[in-house]
């Protein structure tokens, strides 16, 4: 980066340390950074501080908190009586999203990857039993990606949670709304099958 001022040089490198960023994306960020306003700029860096000293984990699912809990844990008209398992927190957001569920979340942190050196031990599973143990749960709706790693922790836990007498199911998967069957890929296909339902 011999060809920028040190403070650019700085902000580019910084800048393709973000995920999905790469030299080109990160110069148009750091361009438009520099033609705007300082006050915006002032405005981005307070946020980015702001967030990474108040946000933390909830103390109960592990979404992103304010507080000891999360808004989720801590509204009383949410159904204790159900737990959607997902990976990240990025996903609670995509499952209220749709409105269709209104229990309480359980954030993984990740999912088993053995490739990537992540077992269970490296997940918030062990968390994830003791809540069991302690609240009044009779499903567990399980919404891990439907890629390798996903299945992997779903078949995992249900293991786990099954010989509790606790309820366990998984989101289906299968083709997009306005998808065309011709464009889908067999295993794409075969779970939609399986995931079929009266009409």
């Amino acid at each position: 980066m011999a060809f920028y001022a040190p403070p650019i040089a700085r902000l580019l490198e910084e800048l393709e340390h973000l995920p999905g960023i790469g030299p080109k994306s990160a110069q148009r960020l750091a361009y438009h950074i520099l033609r705007g306003e300082a006050e915006a700029a002032d405005r981005l860096a307070a946020a980015i501080v702001e967030v990474k000293r108040s946000i933390r984990f909830c103390e109960r699912c592990y979404n992103f908190a304010e507080s000891d809990r999360c808004t989720i844990c801590a509204d009383p008209a949410r159904d204790t009586t159900a737990i959607c398992v997902v990976e990240e927190p990025r996903d609670v957001v995509a499952v209220e999203r749709t409105g269709e569920f209104r229990g309480t979340y359980h954030v993984l942190q990740g999912a088993i990857s053995p490739i990537d050196g992540i077992g269970p031990e490296q997940l918030r599973v062990r968390e994830l039993i003791d809540r069991l143990g302690h609240e009044p749960i009779t499903e567990v709706i399980i919404a891990t990606d439907p890629d390798i790693e996903g299945e992997t922790t779903a078949l995992y836990i249900a293991r786990l949670v099954k010989p509790l007498g606790i309820r366990v199911t998984r989101i289906a998967s299968g083709l997009p709304v306005g998808g065309d069957l011709e464009y889908a890929d067999e295993v794409t296909l075969g779970r939609a099958l399986e995931a079929r339902h009266d009409i």
